[in-house]
């Protein structure tokens, strides 16, 4: 968008202390649900909005296409492919948090959660497990659970997550189907290892124009596509 000089702003839901910054103009925090939002689209006149957030944060998405049914303003969302079960992967497919804690084994097992810091709290009623947890931001507060904690972002490398899984000899997988390259290294590296992977299915969202492409978002907003630039 940057680079076809749209007159764009770039929206974070603010739960990463240090996002990584844009070559747009950047807001920062939510909107007060969808009227919220809906206030803002009329406010900044905005004509066209594109949900680009992470497949896994039903609630934004969701206000978006309320939000844009109240202004009558074209919403376009960028969703990458879920991932896929090929030979050699052993998953149990959850629909929820819940089902996930479940899903583990009732002895003690080295389980690396790889869910996002506000989903954790639920897996303390299973505290057999050797938990591993892996955040972009180092954890405010007290953990809900005694776990070995990754500061780290991604990509990673298959490499990289071959020698993780191997020094903390973690046994089970828990990871949500988010799909794209940048966090599928885990799932390559449970295959090569022969690990259960938990995976938690997508949420249901409404019905809404949806690309898997930044190109097709460009083309669909009337501009040439421009990533080879």
């Amino acid at each position: 968008m940057a680079r076809a000089e749209l007159d764009a702003i770039y929206s974070y839901g603010g739960r990463t202390r240090t996002p990584a910054s844009q070559p747009l103009p950047t807001r920062i925090g939510g909107f007060g649900g969808p009227t919220g939002l809906a206030d803002y689209i009329r406010r900044e006149k905005i004509t066209h909005v594109v949900d680009a957030t992470h497949p896994f944060a039903a609630e934004i998405s969701r206000n978006a296409v309320a939000a844009c049914a109240a202004t009558e303003t074209p919403l376009i969302a960028l969703e990458r492919a879920p991932w896929a079960q090929v030979s050699g992967d052993h998953w149990i497919e959850v629909a929820d948090i819940a089902s996930a804690v479940e899903a583990l084994p009732e002895t003690g097992a080295h389980v690396l959660l790889a869910i996002g810091r506000q989903h954790i709290t639920p897996f303390g009623a299973r505290p057999q497990h050797a938990y591993t947890l892996r955040f972009v931001d180092p954890p405010e507060g007290t953990l809900p659970f005694d776990a070995d904690v990754i500061v780290s972002r991604g990509p990673f490398t298959l490499d990289s997550e071959l020698e993780m899984m191997r020094a903390r000899g973690i046994e089970w997988i828990v990871a949500r189907n988010s799909g794209g390259d940048g966090a599928h290294a885990k799932i390559e590296a449970a295959r090569v290892l022969g690990l259960p992977v938990i995976m938690l299915l997508r949420p249901k969202l409404p019905d809404r124009l949806r690309v898997e492409s930044v190109d097709e978002v460009i083309q669909r907003l009337g501009h040439r596509a421009c990533l080879g630039a």
